[in-house]
């Protein structure tokens, strides 16, 4: 993985969000078609770095619920 990935990952992700508001990080890893949870994961800490990214736990406390900045 290479940080050119990790960008397109982040556009793939951001265009999933858009369309969904919010979405635990299963739904989106399926939504934005990325490949592994490391993808995935690289691709919020991009966005999330860059502000756009709001996180919550799911009312189990076992998840991660995950939605854009309004």
């Amino acid at each position: 993985m290479n940080i050119e990935t990790i960008g397109l990952n982040a556009g793939l992700v951001w265009a999933a969000l858009n369309e969904a508001e919010t979405v635990d990080t299963k739904q989106l890893k399926k939504m934005a078609k990325i490949k592994t949870e490391k993808e995935l994961y690289a691709a919020l800490g991009w966005l999330a770095r860059e502000g756009k990214l709001m996180f919550q736990s799911t009312e189990d406390g076992k998840g991660l619920l995950v939605s854009l900045v309004q």
